[in-house]
């Protein structure tokens, strides 16, 4: 009976780590090379809370925090490529299934390694 048990708390944990690195088809994952060679024609959208976004951010991007995200979907619009990053690229995989979701968005981008890899320019409040 106690195997049952473990068999199915590994299932569980198994579960929940395929869903937290698990990526998409609909979601593109780019080098910071790829990256910057389209964001600027995109909505670059920083999906981290405030106060890491005001410790330093990619340049032109604009901060719409996942815990905010559902609230502000209409800020994003769904003709227009969207561009994503995180501090890891967790909470991006995260924000590009509510965007594709709600707003059926095609073209949906994000950072590989998230803004901690990032070696481009930055702006700090």
């Amino acid at each position: 009976m106690d195997y049952l048990w473990i068999i199915l708390l590994v299932a569980l944990i198994t579960y929940f780590l395929f869903r937290r690195f698990y990526t998409p088809k609909y979601l593109k994952t780019l080098t910071q090379e790829e990256f910057i060679k389209g964001y600027r024609k995109a909505q670059l959208i920083d999906v981290r809370e405030p106060r890491e976004f005001d410790g330093g951010h990619i340049l032109g991007s604009r901060n719409i925090p996942l815990s905010q995200l559902r609230q502000r979907i209409n800020e994003i619009r769904p003709d227009q490529a969207v561009y994503l990053y995180c501090q890891s690229g967790a909470r991006s995989r995260q924000a590009a299934q509510i965007i594709r979701k709600k707003r059926k968005a095609e073209d949906i981008n994000h950072l590989k390694g998230g803004f901690k890899k990032w070696t481009g320019k930055i702006k700090k409040k």
